[in-house]
């Protein structure tokens, strides 16, 4: 359907960021899904946005069943909160600093309250929660370069798809910290929502938990997009 994505697992992405994290910062990661899938289909300025980083991973498990039934037997679901998870358990031993951009004051400081209490030694550079407003070029500077002052090697983006693929796109080559958007990443490492039971991540499932949690606005967006990846993707091999 015109996005490029990558067809890894977690181990490959984990070896991946260790080994080249320090030549890859300034870039972005997306973490793509059915829904950022569909819409760049349809929206050749947004595909171009998710082909235009690092690279766009499989946080969608069907775009990792598709992967594999075109031969990339390795392709697994790697999803922007289990990278998170993963990176954060060996922040105190790799030095990792992060930097978290994105959501409401509310969830970030329950977000760093988390955090230190679940990743001992964790390094929080710093966080902002920017202003529900399109920002001037003036703040817009001014946050660049509090993020790169703190020298982050991580810079977590939580706006939400396709805005903060955007503002990673925008910000490509600028930030002095590998971006990636997680979408509410933010959300479950506040533990404001919970994540599906494992076996249900397994099942490609978590779609039907995320629904049941967020009915109202989830249902239309889940019904349109599948309907359109299942025909295009699974049945025209798009």
């Amino acid at each position: 359907m015109g996005v490029n994505i990558a067809a890894i697992n977690m181990e490959w992405l984990l070896e991946y960021l260790d080994k080249n994290l320090e030549d890859i910062k300034g870039d972005y990661i997306c973490v793509s899904n059915v829904h950022t899938t569909v819409t760049s289909y349809e929206h050749p300025s947004y595909c171009s946005i998710q082909n235009g980083g690092l690279m766009a991973i499989p946080d969608g498990g069907p775009l990792s069943s598709v992967g594999r039934k075109r031969g990339y037997q390795n392709m697994e679901r790697t999803t922007g909160p289990s990278l998170m998870g993963e990176i954060f358990e060996i922040s105190a031993e790799k030095g990792y600093r992060h930097y978290f951009y994105g959501s409401t004051e509310e969830t970030l400081e329950l977000l760093y309250k988390k955090l230190n209490e679940n990743y001992p030694g964790i390094q929080i550079a710093g966080m902002y929660s920017p202003p529900f407003r399109p920002m001037t070029e003036e703040e817009d500077k001014a946050i660049v370069e509090r993020i790169n002052e703190v020298n982050p090697d991580f810079v977590w983006v939580g706006l939400g798809a396709p805005k903060q693929e955007k503002w990673m796109a925008e910000h490509q080559g600028k930030i002095d910290g590998l971006m990636l958007g997680v979408g509410a990443g933010f959300d479950y490492y506040a533990e404001n929502i919970k994540r599906a039971p494992e076996w249900m991540q397994k099942s490609n499932l978590e779609w039907l938990y995320r629904l049941v949690q967020d009915p109202k606005r989830l249902f239309k967006r889940y019904l349109v997009t599948n309907t359109k990846f299942i025909w295009n993707a699974m049945i025209r091999g798009k």
